[in-house]
């Protein structure tokens, strides 16, 4: 796994809870809208008996201890990334290093929180990763 991988995982983890939550909100939205009503009689011996919005409800449990587990993972990631970081002897790679790689910022925010300019933040970025080492056992999504 090179440096860049390493690093990635936690912005790729972010999104994918990103995502989830989005689908959390479509299944309460879901599950708190009222049913189409029924005027017909109909029997069907096997019919469920539970109402609709029950399954709906089992999917946000399962869906909400998903993202709890991820965001879990998530936190345990970004503190072994920010340790990898950390150990870097260059403090502008390290801030450039952290401000892509745990804060998701772009490359023309970077370049303004630190006041240079873009070319500079990439070369620091290429630099930093350069000098990253790996854990040896490293969390791995």
């Amino acid at each position: 796994m090179t440096a860049k991988e390493y690093l990635n995982q936690a912005y790729r983890l972010e999104q994918r809870i990103k995502l989830h939550k989005e689908r959390l909100d479509e299944l309460r939205d879901l599950a708190s809208s009222p049913g189409s009503p029924g005027f017909e009689e109909h029997y069907n011996p096997n019919r469920p008996t539970e109402a609709p919005f029950v399954k709906t409800l089992h999917k946000i449990m399962e869906l909400e201890e998903k993202v709890n587990d991820e965001l879990l993972l998530l936190m345990k990631l970004q503190e072994e990334v920010e340790a990898t970081i950390n150990q870097l002897p260059n403090m502008d790679e390290r801030l450039v290093l952290t401000y892509r790689y745990l804060k998701n910022m772009p490359w023309g925010q970077i370049g303004d929180n630190l006041y240079v300019d873009e070319r500079t933040v990439r070369r620091w970025h290429n630099r930093g990763l350069s000098h990253v080492k790996v854990p040896s056992d490293p969390i791995i999504l």
